[in-house]
């Protein structure tokens, strides 16, 4: 393990609002999560071992006196040692792969995040007195029989499929922080993220969004599973990043949904990005993923009723500014590859 930061930042930087810890503070959501909590006047101390978070996400906060950085493996026990002696407030708990691909490549490593991890960042809690929020996932729910989905269902998971290491590993996530909180009181906040899309993605990021957006800005076809009519909701992740600190604020331990109850059918949001981009690309229809939820909705009553909360984002704003994100990403790798080729060609 190692930090970005020399250690002795814990002695000289005066208390805060609240110290908090963000596994996973480097991802799309994470980096967002630890903006917003840096502007509430809070310490982040910001875990994450940039297996699919990115560098370039928490670059600006290096600077600032309220964020260190500590690269290490939430499920690895020696990766808290530079934290033993500080207090600590709260934990969010984001630190897990989500991409399909990935986590079907490296089901060991999702699996091991959600548990291994959680019972490390569980641990903390208890030993802190810290409030931990687990940041779970819509995967809970499998391939639906209900929908929209509620909290109380149960869901349809294949706990042997390709998608297990994740699936089953959020939702014994769920179930851990439920044991500790019962045997050991530790204060747990549970909420199953539905889609969520945005800025910070990467770009090699295989859900709906990011990789429709991508390969329209590059001209590529757009690889559409199946007939496309299977549906998703997406939350833009600012509205995501504000349901976590009310969740994490409020007396409620969960699970609650949070997302944005528009649905969409893949083959539109396919369109829809084709249109917004202005692309000639093609839309190319492949196979379907074993395993893949044929619906996604969320019921958002409960966060609507315990948390005042529901997403103000509307999926065409928050579009333009993902596109425009990913638009200065390519550019700035397209001038790279260029200035790498040039000195190849001069050497």
């Amino acid at each position: 393990m190692s930090t970005w930061k020399s250690n002795d930042i814990f002695d000289r930087m005066g208390k805060m609002n609240k110290t908090i810890i963000v596994a996973g503070g480097a991802g799309f959501v994470g980096s967002h999560l630890c903006k917003a909590l840096m502007e509430k006047g809070n310490r982040v101390v910001c875990f994450d071992n940039l297996s699919t978070g990115d560098k370039r996400n928490i670059q600006e906060f290096l600077q600032n006196d309220n964020f260190t950085f500590v690269l290490g493996d939430v499920a690895d026990p020696t990766a808290y040692s530079s934290i033993e002696n500080l207090e600590i407030d709260e934990i969010y708990h984001l630190a897990s792969p989500a991409s399909v691909t990935y986590i079907t490549e490296y089901p060991v490593e999702a699996a091991e995040a959600n548990g291994s991890g959680t019972k490390n960042l569980l641990e903390i809690a208890k030993k802190k007195n810290a409030r931990l929020l687990f940041a779970s996932s819509s995967e809970a729910y499998g391939d639906p029989k209900e929908h929209p989905q509620k909290e109380t269902y149960w869901g349809n998971v294949n706990s042997v499929g390709v998608r297990s290491g994740y699936d089953e590993g959020k939702r014994f996530g769920e179930a851990l922080c439920m044991a500790y909180h019962r045997e050991f009181g530790v204060e747990v906040r549970i909420v199953r993220i539905f889609n969520t899309y945005g800025p910070n993605s990467s770009i090699n990021d295989t859900r709906v969004i990011p990789q429709f957006v991508t390969q329209a800005l590059r001209g590529e076809s757009l690889t559409t599973h199946g007939d496309g009519t299977q549906t998703r909701s997406f939350c833009y992740v600012s509205d995501m990043v504000s349901g976590f600190m009310k969740m994490m604020r409020s007396s409620e331990t969960g699970p609650i949904n949070m997302g944005n109850p528009d649905e969409y059918k893949i083959i539109d949001v396919a369109k829809k990005i084709l249109s917004a981009t202005g692309s000639a690309s093609q839309i190319e229809f492949v196979s379907r993923p074993k395993d893949d939820p044929a619906v996604r909705r969320p019921d958002i009553s409960l966060a609507n009723e315990k948390l005042n909360w529901s997403p103000g984002v509307t999926f065409d704003d928050g579009l333009e500014k993902t596109i425009t994100y990913f638009k200065s990403i390519l550019d700035k790798k397209m001038i790279l590859n260029i200035g790498k080729t040039r000195f190849s060609e001069s050497s």
